[in-house]
Protein backbone atom coordinates (compact mmCIF):
# COMPACT_ATOMS: atom_id res chain seq x y z
CA UNK A 1 0.00 0.00 0.00
CA UNK A 2 1.21 3.50 -0.86
CA UNK A 3 1.69 6.17 1.79
CA UNK A 4 -1.06 8.44 0.46
CA UNK A 5 -3.66 5.67 0.43
CA UNK A 6 -2.67 4.58 3.92
CA UNK A 7 -3.04 8.09 5.32
CA UNK A 8 -6.35 8.64 3.57
CA UNK A 9 -7.82 5.39 4.92
CA UNK A 10 -6.37 5.12 8.40
CA UNK A 11 -5.26 8.47 9.88
CA UNK A 12 -7.56 9.50 12.74
CA UNK A 13 -7.86 12.04 15.54
CA UNK A 14 -7.31 10.53 19.00
CA UNK A 15 -7.90 13.48 21.29
CA UNK A 16 -10.92 12.99 23.51
CA UNK A 17 -10.90 9.18 23.18
CA UNK A 18 -9.32 8.38 26.58
CA UNK A 19 -5.99 8.15 24.83
CA UNK A 20 -3.05 7.89 27.22
CA UNK A 21 -0.88 9.58 24.63
CA UNK A 22 -3.13 12.59 24.09
CA UNK A 23 -5.55 12.86 27.01
CA UNK A 24 -3.09 12.40 29.90
CA UNK A 25 -0.73 15.20 28.87
CA UNK A 26 -1.74 17.40 31.80
CA UNK A 27 -1.10 14.63 34.28
CA UNK A 28 2.12 13.41 32.67
CA UNK A 29 3.71 16.66 31.47
CA UNK A 30 1.74 19.39 33.26
CA UNK A 31 0.33 20.87 30.02
CA UNK A 32 -2.67 19.51 28.11
CA UNK A 33 -1.89 21.65 25.05
CA UNK A 34 1.38 20.01 24.04
CA UNK A 35 1.79 18.08 20.79
CA UNK A 36 1.96 14.41 21.80
CA UNK A 37 5.11 12.88 20.33
CA UNK A 38 6.03 10.51 23.13
CA UNK A 39 4.66 7.02 23.98
CA UNK A 40 5.01 4.47 21.18
CA UNK A 41 1.54 4.12 19.77
CA UNK A 42 0.02 5.66 16.68
CA UNK A 43 -2.72 7.84 15.20
CA UNK A 44 -3.79 5.16 12.73
CA UNK A 45 -6.79 2.85 12.64
CA UNK A 46 -6.12 -0.87 12.42
CA UNK A 47 -6.73 -2.88 9.22
CA UNK A 48 -10.38 -3.26 8.23
CA UNK A 49 -10.19 -7.03 8.68
CA UNK A 50 -9.27 -6.51 12.34
CA UNK A 51 -12.29 -4.26 12.84
CA UNK A 52 -14.55 -6.80 11.12
CA UNK A 53 -13.25 -9.65 13.25
CA UNK A 54 -13.87 -7.61 16.40
CA UNK A 55 -17.37 -6.62 15.22
CA UNK A 56 -18.21 -10.27 14.71
CA UNK A 57 -17.26 -11.01 18.31
CA UNK A 58 -19.14 -7.97 19.58
CA UNK A 59 -22.24 -8.92 17.58
CA UNK A 60 -22.11 -12.39 19.11
CA UNK A 61 -22.51 -10.58 22.42
CA UNK A 62 -20.68 -13.03 24.70
CA UNK A 63 -17.38 -12.17 26.33
CA UNK A 64 -16.81 -15.14 28.57
CA UNK A 65 -13.65 -17.11 29.28
CA UNK A 66 -11.78 -18.12 26.16
CA UNK A 67 -8.56 -19.79 25.00
CA UNK A 68 -6.19 -19.44 22.08
CA UNK A 69 -7.67 -21.44 19.20
CA UNK A 70 -5.59 -23.43 16.73
CA UNK A 71 -6.29 -20.75 14.14
CA UNK A 72 -4.47 -18.21 16.31
CA UNK A 73 -1.37 -20.36 16.59
CA UNK A 74 -1.46 -20.97 12.83
CA UNK A 75 -1.70 -17.23 12.09
CA UNK A 76 1.16 -16.26 14.39
CA UNK A 77 3.39 -19.16 13.39
CA UNK A 78 2.79 -18.37 9.73
CA UNK A 79 3.66 -14.70 10.28
CA UNK A 80 6.92 -15.56 12.02
CA UNK A 81 7.85 -18.08 9.34
CA UNK A 82 7.10 -15.84 6.37
CA UNK A 83 8.32 -12.50 7.79
CA UNK A 84 11.26 -13.61 9.92
CA UNK A 85 12.23 -17.15 8.97
CA UNK A 86 11.49 -18.42 12.48
CA UNK A 87 9.69 -21.78 12.66
CA UNK A 88 7.85 -21.56 15.98
CA UNK A 89 6.12 -24.60 17.47
CA UNK A 90 2.77 -24.36 19.22
CA UNK A 91 4.01 -26.04 22.39
CA UNK A 92 6.67 -23.34 22.83
CA UNK A 93 4.09 -20.56 23.08
CA UNK A 94 2.67 -18.86 26.14
CA UNK A 95 0.79 -15.57 26.55
CA UNK A 96 0.87 -12.44 28.67
CA UNK A 97 -1.09 -9.21 28.82
CA UNK A 98 1.89 -7.29 27.47
CA UNK A 99 5.62 -7.35 26.92
CA UNK A 100 6.33 -5.23 30.02
CA UNK A 101 4.27 -7.56 32.20
CA UNK A 102 6.20 -10.48 30.71
CA UNK A 103 9.54 -8.84 31.56
CA UNK A 104 8.53 -8.64 35.21
CA UNK A 105 7.43 -12.28 35.09
CA UNK A 106 10.74 -13.38 33.56
CA UNK A 107 12.85 -11.57 36.14
CA UNK A 108 10.84 -13.14 38.94
CA UNK A 109 10.66 -16.59 37.35
CA UNK A 110 14.30 -16.98 36.35
CA UNK A 111 16.27 -15.04 38.99
CA UNK A 112 16.32 -14.61 42.76
CA UNK A 113 16.28 -11.38 44.78
CA UNK A 114 19.65 -9.59 44.55
CA UNK A 115 20.69 -11.58 41.44
CA UNK A 116 22.28 -9.40 38.77
CA UNK A 117 20.46 -8.63 35.52
CA UNK A 118 22.23 -6.83 32.66
CA UNK A 119 20.92 -4.43 30.02
CA UNK A 120 22.50 -2.48 27.17
CA UNK A 121 21.83 1.19 27.88
CA UNK A 122 20.29 3.44 26.83
CA UNK A 123 17.27 1.18 26.51
CA UNK A 124 13.49 1.13 26.96
CA UNK A 125 13.01 2.19 30.58
CA UNK A 126 10.73 -0.69 31.75
CA UNK A 127 13.81 -2.93 31.39
CA UNK A 128 15.52 -1.25 34.32
CA UNK A 129 12.23 -0.87 36.19
CA UNK A 130 11.60 -4.62 35.96
CA UNK A 131 14.99 -5.25 37.55
CA UNK A 132 14.86 -2.61 40.30
CA UNK A 133 11.19 -3.09 41.19
CA UNK A 134 11.76 -6.80 41.84
CA UNK A 135 14.76 -6.37 44.11
CA UNK A 136 17.39 -7.50 41.63
CA UNK A 137 20.73 -5.83 40.95
CA UNK A 138 20.72 -3.70 37.80
CA UNK A 139 23.89 -3.90 35.71
CA UNK A 140 24.30 -1.68 32.64
CA UNK A 141 26.73 -1.91 29.77
CA UNK A 142 26.80 1.36 27.87
CA UNK A 143 26.42 1.20 24.09
CA UNK A 144 29.14 3.01 22.14
CA UNK A 145 27.82 6.12 20.40
CA UNK A 146 29.86 7.08 17.34
CA UNK A 147 28.26 10.08 15.67
CA UNK A 148 24.80 8.74 16.42
CA UNK A 149 25.49 5.15 15.34
CA UNK A 150 25.39 2.83 18.34
CA UNK A 151 27.39 -0.38 18.69
CA UNK A 152 27.94 -2.88 21.49
CA UNK A 153 30.99 -2.69 23.73
CA UNK A 154 31.50 -6.45 23.84
CA UNK A 155 34.52 -6.23 26.12
CA UNK A 156 32.62 -4.19 28.70
CA UNK A 157 29.51 -6.38 28.34
CA UNK A 158 31.51 -9.50 29.19
CA UNK A 159 33.40 -7.75 31.99
CA UNK A 160 30.15 -6.61 33.60
CA UNK A 161 28.80 -10.16 33.43
CA UNK A 162 31.89 -11.60 35.07
CA UNK A 163 32.32 -8.90 37.71
CA UNK A 164 28.67 -9.01 38.77
CA UNK A 165 27.91 -12.71 38.31
CA UNK A 166 25.04 -11.80 35.99
CA UNK A 167 22.23 -14.36 35.67
CA UNK A 168 19.94 -12.76 33.09
CA UNK A 169 20.28 -10.45 30.09
CA UNK A 170 17.29 -8.45 28.81
CA UNK A 171 17.95 -7.83 25.13
CA UNK A 172 16.16 -5.28 22.91
CA UNK A 173 16.06 -6.21 19.22
CA UNK A 174 15.44 -4.06 17.24
CA UNK A 175 16.77 -1.63 19.81
CA UNK A 176 14.57 1.03 21.36
CA UNK A 177 15.47 3.92 21.48
CA UNK A 178 18.65 3.97 19.35
CA UNK A 179 17.04 2.37 16.28
CA UNK A 180 19.61 -0.37 15.68
CA UNK A 181 18.81 -3.62 13.92
CA UNK A 182 21.62 -5.85 15.11
CA UNK A 183 23.55 -7.69 12.41
CA UNK A 184 23.96 -11.46 12.48
CA UNK A 185 27.59 -10.99 13.49
CA UNK A 186 26.75 -8.63 16.36
CA UNK A 187 23.97 -10.89 17.59
CA UNK A 188 26.11 -14.01 17.50
CA UNK A 189 28.95 -12.35 19.39
CA UNK A 190 26.58 -10.98 22.02
CA UNK A 191 24.75 -14.26 22.55
CA UNK A 192 28.02 -16.21 22.57
CA UNK A 193 29.17 -14.19 25.57
CA UNK A 194 25.94 -15.03 27.38
CA UNK A 195 26.31 -18.69 26.46
CA UNK A 196 29.92 -18.76 27.68
CA UNK A 197 28.92 -17.43 31.10
CA UNK A 198 25.62 -19.30 31.45
CA UNK A 199 23.46 -16.18 31.24
CA UNK A 200 19.80 -16.60 30.33
CA UNK A 201 18.61 -14.29 27.52
CA UNK A 202 15.24 -12.56 27.40
CA UNK A 203 14.79 -11.16 23.90
CA UNK A 204 12.21 -8.37 23.52
CA UNK A 205 11.35 -8.37 19.81
CA UNK A 206 8.19 -6.28 19.85
CA UNK A 207 9.50 -3.94 17.10
CA UNK A 208 10.57 -6.85 14.88
CA UNK A 209 8.26 -5.92 12.00
CA UNK A 210 9.48 -2.32 11.79
CA UNK A 211 12.77 -2.43 9.89
CA UNK A 212 13.87 -0.29 6.96
CA UNK A 213 16.05 -0.25 3.88
CA UNK A 214 18.36 -3.28 3.79
CA UNK A 215 18.11 -3.98 7.52
CA UNK A 216 16.50 -7.30 8.42
CA UNK A 217 15.45 -8.44 11.87
CA UNK A 218 17.00 -11.72 12.93
CA UNK A 219 15.14 -13.43 15.79
CA UNK A 220 17.55 -14.23 18.60
CA UNK A 221 16.39 -17.83 18.65
CA UNK A 222 17.68 -18.47 15.12
CA UNK A 223 21.00 -16.62 15.41
CA UNK A 224 23.82 -18.95 14.33
CA UNK A 225 21.23 -21.49 13.13
CA UNK A 226 19.60 -21.68 16.55
CA UNK A 227 22.82 -22.37 18.44
CA UNK A 228 21.62 -20.40 21.50
CA UNK A 229 17.88 -21.11 21.36
CA UNK A 230 17.83 -23.28 24.49
CA UNK A 231 18.82 -20.31 26.65
CA UNK A 232 16.52 -17.77 24.99
CA UNK A 233 13.05 -16.60 25.99
CA UNK A 234 11.46 -14.45 23.28
CA UNK A 235 8.59 -12.04 23.81
CA UNK A 236 6.75 -10.17 21.08
CA UNK A 237 3.30 -8.93 20.11
CA UNK A 238 1.17 -7.48 17.35
CA UNK A 239 0.74 -4.34 19.43
CA UNK A 240 3.54 -2.16 18.05
CA UNK A 241 3.13 -3.43 14.49
CA UNK A 242 -0.64 -2.92 14.28
CA UNK A 243 -1.39 -0.37 17.04
CA UNK A 244 -3.13 -2.89 19.30
CA UNK A 245 -1.50 -2.15 22.66
CA UNK A 246 -4.83 -1.59 24.43
CA UNK A 247 -5.93 -5.16 23.73
CA UNK A 248 -3.30 -6.65 26.04
CA UNK A 249 -2.05 -9.68 24.14
CA UNK A 250 1.59 -10.74 23.77
CA UNK A 251 3.34 -13.94 22.73
CA UNK A 252 6.06 -15.65 24.73
CA UNK A 253 8.22 -18.28 23.03
CA UNK A 254 10.29 -20.70 25.14
CA UNK A 255 11.95 -23.53 23.27
CA UNK A 256 13.67 -25.07 26.30
CA UNK A 257 11.30 -27.49 28.02
CA UNK A 258 12.87 -27.01 31.46
CA UNK A 259 12.55 -23.24 31.19
CA UNK A 260 8.93 -23.60 30.05
CA UNK A 261 8.13 -25.72 33.08
CA UNK A 262 9.89 -23.26 35.38
CA UNK A 263 8.01 -20.39 33.79
CA UNK A 264 4.68 -22.23 34.04
CA UNK A 265 5.20 -22.90 37.75
CA UNK A 266 5.89 -19.24 38.39
CA UNK A 267 2.99 -17.93 36.30
CA UNK A 268 0.59 -20.29 38.08
CA UNK A 269 1.41 -18.43 41.29
CA UNK A 270 0.71 -14.93 39.93
CA UNK A 271 -1.67 -15.20 36.98
CA UNK A 272 -4.99 -17.02 37.19
CA UNK A 273 -6.64 -15.27 34.25
CA UNK A 274 -7.40 -16.58 30.78
CA UNK A 275 -6.36 -14.91 27.54
CA UNK A 276 -7.97 -11.73 26.25
CA UNK A 277 -10.77 -12.65 23.85
CA UNK A 278 -10.69 -9.43 21.83
CA UNK A 279 -6.90 -9.24 21.89
CA UNK A 280 -6.66 -12.74 20.46
CA UNK A 281 -9.28 -11.95 17.83
CA UNK A 282 -7.61 -8.72 16.72
CA UNK A 283 -4.07 -10.13 16.68
CA UNK A 284 -5.06 -13.18 14.65
CA UNK A 285 -6.83 -11.03 12.05
CA UNK A 286 -3.82 -8.71 11.88
CA UNK A 287 -1.38 -11.58 11.35
CA UNK A 288 -3.60 -13.02 8.62
CA UNK A 289 -4.54 -9.87 6.75
CA UNK A 290 -2.26 -7.03 7.84
CA UNK A 291 0.75 -7.31 5.52
CA UNK A 292 -0.41 -4.66 3.03
CA UNK A 293 -1.44 -2.31 5.85
CA UNK A 294 2.02 -2.74 7.38
CA UNK A 295 3.71 -1.73 4.13
CA UNK A 296 1.66 1.44 4.10
CA UNK A 297 2.61 2.21 7.68
CA UNK A 298 6.29 1.63 6.97
CA UNK A 299 6.07 4.03 4.02
CA UNK A 300 4.59 6.71 6.30
CA UNK A 301 7.24 6.20 8.98
CA UNK A 302 10.05 6.30 6.42
CA UNK A 303 8.64 9.48 4.87
CA UNK A 304 8.36 11.09 8.31
CA UNK A 305 11.95 10.14 9.09
CA UNK A 306 13.13 11.57 5.76
CA UNK A 307 11.40 14.89 6.45
CA UNK A 308 12.93 15.15 9.92
CA UNK A 309 16.44 14.20 8.80
CA UNK A 310 16.42 16.50 5.77
CA UNK A 311 15.03 19.50 7.65
CA UNK A 312 17.43 19.10 10.53
CA UNK A 313 20.35 18.64 8.14
CA UNK A 314 19.50 21.90 6.41
CA UNK A 315 18.44 24.11 9.31
CA UNK A 316 20.04 22.50 12.38
CA UNK A 317 23.07 20.68 11.01
CA UNK A 318 24.77 20.19 14.36
CA UNK A 319 21.98 17.96 15.66
CA UNK A 320 22.96 14.29 15.75
CA UNK A 321 20.24 11.94 14.48
CA UNK A 322 20.70 8.20 14.96
CA UNK A 323 20.04 6.25 11.73
CA UNK A 324 16.61 4.61 11.80
CA UNK A 325 17.28 0.96 10.99
CA UNK A 326 14.33 -0.28 13.03
CA UNK A 327 11.39 0.83 15.25
CA UNK A 328 9.40 3.99 14.48
CA UNK A 329 11.24 6.07 17.07
CA UNK A 330 13.82 8.70 16.14
CA UNK A 331 16.68 9.27 18.61
CA UNK A 332 17.94 12.86 18.56
CA UNK A 333 20.90 14.39 20.37
CA UNK A 334 20.08 18.03 21.19
CA UNK A 335 23.30 18.69 23.10
CA UNK A 336 25.12 20.52 20.29
CA UNK A 337 22.54 23.30 20.73
CA UNK A 338 20.92 22.84 24.15
CA UNK A 339 22.48 22.31 27.55
CA UNK A 340 21.17 18.97 28.89
CA UNK A 341 19.83 20.74 31.97
CA UNK A 342 17.68 22.96 29.73
CA UNK A 343 16.20 20.31 27.43
CA UNK A 344 12.92 19.90 29.30
CA UNK A 345 12.32 23.66 29.35
CA UNK A 346 13.23 23.91 25.66
CA UNK A 347 11.08 20.99 24.51
CA UNK A 348 7.99 21.57 26.65
CA UNK A 349 7.86 25.26 27.41
CA UNK A 350 9.33 26.61 24.19
CA UNK A 351 8.58 24.02 21.49
CA UNK A 352 5.32 22.83 23.12
CA UNK A 353 6.10 19.14 22.65
CA UNK A 354 5.45 16.11 24.85
CA UNK A 355 8.43 13.88 24.25
CA UNK A 356 10.35 10.96 25.78
CA UNK A 357 13.49 12.34 27.41
CA UNK A 358 16.86 10.66 27.06
CA UNK A 359 17.47 10.27 30.77
CA UNK A 360 14.40 8.03 31.01
CA UNK A 361 16.38 5.46 29.03
CA UNK A 362 19.43 5.58 31.26
CA UNK A 363 23.09 5.68 30.43
CA UNK A 364 24.68 8.84 29.11
CA UNK A 365 21.48 10.05 27.47
CA UNK A 366 20.60 13.27 29.22
CA UNK A 367 20.18 15.83 26.44
CA UNK A 368 18.59 13.38 24.01
CA UNK A 369 14.95 13.02 23.00
CA UNK A 370 12.94 10.24 21.35
CA UNK A 371 10.48 11.36 18.66
CA UNK A 372 7.59 9.07 17.71
CA UNK A 373 7.35 8.86 13.90
CA UNK A 374 4.25 6.65 13.91
CA UNK A 375 1.85 9.49 13.27
CA UNK A 376 0.50 11.79 10.60
CA UNK A 377 3.08 13.84 8.68
CA UNK A 378 1.47 17.07 9.88
CA UNK A 379 2.41 16.22 13.45
CA UNK A 380 6.01 15.46 12.49
CA UNK A 381 6.20 18.69 10.51
CA UNK A 382 4.90 20.65 13.50
CA UNK A 383 7.37 19.01 15.89
CA UNK A 384 10.41 19.32 13.63
CA UNK A 385 9.61 22.85 12.54
CA UNK A 386 9.11 23.96 16.13
CA UNK A 387 12.46 22.53 17.20
CA UNK A 388 14.22 24.21 14.27
CA UNK A 389 12.48 27.55 14.86
CA UNK A 390 13.49 27.72 18.51
CA UNK A 391 17.00 26.29 18.46
CA UNK A 392 19.66 28.91 19.25
CA UNK A 393 21.80 29.68 16.22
Amino acid sequence: MKKEEFLDRYAIERKGTNSLKWDKLEERFGNADLLAAWVADMEFKVPEQVVEALKEKVDHGVFGYTYAPDSYYEAFIGWERERHGYEVKKEWMRFSTGVVTALYWFVNAFTKPEDAVIILSPVYYPFSNAVKDTGRKLVSSELINTGGKYTIDFEDFEKQIIDNDVKLFIHCTPHNPVGRVWTAEEAEKLLSICDKHNVLIVSDEIHHDMTFDDHTHLPSAIVADGKFSERIVTVTAASKTFNLAGLLTSQIIIENEELREQFDRFVKSVNQTEVNLLGMTASEAAFRHGADWLEGLRAVVKSNERYAVEQFAEYAPKLVISPLEGTYLLWIDLRPYIDPEDVKEFVQDTCKLAIDYGEWFGGKSRGFIRLNLGTEPRHIKQAVDSIIEHLPQ
